[in-house]
């Protein structure tokens, strides 16, 4: 099976240095270097999609801007690439995502792909008037993708659940095709939902070993499910010709940290009832700048001023695929990647390290052309 990579749409801003946000935290002043507008925003996206990056990625939650209605205007100046749209279950009924999916894949060709996020903050949730426990969101989701997916099929449905009731309910125009579901959870309940409706189980980047363990578990309660899932990861990439190139770029990230900033970030995240996000401040301590390389070429520094995915790929373009390469062989199919600045950093993971993988028979180029050959990006680092 080929590789798939996806690219990720900072609808939070970009910047030349890290720009934090998400679980709770505000997206931090170096957002508002590169506003995210729709100008900017379909920029990255064509350099993805001519790359060869089959998605992207964008987030959802206070801190950036909705993602149903960025990518709808940003798919409009794209043609091939699908957008992988974070969306929360229980703001909207199911009935109505069901319908906003549908429409979305008419609209664009089929370019819609579902990244379900149940929602790890209480205190987030209740803003958006959602005042359910963590659990209870986790059985929610679980409704909601039951009664979604059976109108996809375009059965009519009728639920009356613990915490979701629809009576009736029929779409008129079922998708085609039906989006893929992407979906994340490190804890018990999140991997139940998971084992039943999900095509894609996300992690963070974690190092190897804790990864092999979350796909040993996730395949083992698909199987009681009777279904097969496939794998993705989500990761950072600092890529560049030479190791000692990425490491100066990785060390002048950490340097623009503001110490204040920092502490702010990891005390709120400190407070995070996602399993997933503790996971991640374990691997640097909450806080320390020292002992960030956590595993060879898998960098921690990311995840001290940034909720959510906070590791990065750092080293030369032949590292950084040997350990997309070690990823793979665990089960991970999908990779869900992003860089600061996010326009700069698609191109030197996409003319460094993709044409690598194409030449061991690891990936070819979505739109069936031939893979670039390896080049220098012209960017300054």
């Amino acid at each position: 099976m080929s590789l798939t990579f996806h690219w990720f749409l900072p609808t939070n801003g970009d910047s030349r240095h890290v720009v934090g946000g998400g679980h709770g935290t505000p997206a931090t002043v170096s957002g508002r270097d590169r506003p995210p507008t729709v100008a900017y925003l379909s920029q990255i996206a064509r350099a993805a999609e001519d790359l060869g990056f089959v998605g992207a990625l964008t987030p959802t939650g206070a801190w950036c801007e909705d993602a149903w209605l960025t990518t709808a205007m940003v798919s409009q100046n794209t043609e091939r690439l699908k957008f992988l749209v974070a969306f929360r279950p229980g703001f909207v009924s199911p009935t109505l995502a069901a319908q906003m999916a549908s429409t979305f894949q008419r609209q664009t060709g089929g370019r819609l792909l579902l990244n379900v996020v149940t929602g790890g903050e209480s205190h987030e949730q209740r803003a958006y008037g959602d005042f359910l426990d963590k659990d209870a969101r986790y059985r929610r989701t679980g409704e909601f993708l039951d009664v979604v997916r059976g109108l996809w099929e375009g059965k009519t449905v009728d639920l009356r659940g613990e915490h979701l009731q629809v009576e009736d309910a029929k779409l008129a125009r079922v998708p085609d095709p039906v989006p893929e579901v992407y979906f994340g959870g490190s804890s018990p309940i999140a991997g139940e939902v998971a084992a039943k409706y999900v095509d894609v189980y996300l992690t963070w980047g974690e190092p190897p070993a804790q990864v092999a363990e979350k796909i040993a578990w996730i395949r083992g309660l698909a199987a009681k499910e009777g279904r097969t899932l496939r794998f993705g990861i989500r990761l950072h990439v600092i890529t560049r010709d030479t190791s000692e190139q990425a490491w100066a770029e990785a060390n002048r990230l950490l340097e623009g940290f503001d110490p204040e900033t920092v502490r702010s970030v990891q005390a709120g995240l400190a407070r995070s009832e996602s399993e997933g996000q503790q996971r991640m401040l374990a691997l640097h301590g909450g806080g320390a700048r020292d002992g960030l390389e956590i595993h060879p070429n898998l960098w921690a520094g990311i995840g001290l001023v940034r909720g959510g995915a906070g590791t990065a790929l750092v080293g030369s373009h032949d590292e950084v695929a040997e350990r997309i390469k070690e990823y793979h062989a665990l089960g991970i199919d999908e990779f869900v990647l992003s860089g600061y600045p996010h326009l700069e950093e698609a191109y030197w993971f996409g003319e460094g390290v993709l044409p690598r993988l194409a030449a061991q028979g690891l990936w070819q180029h979505p739109s069936g052309e031939q893979a670039a050959p390896s080049a220098q990006v012209p960017f300054a680092s």
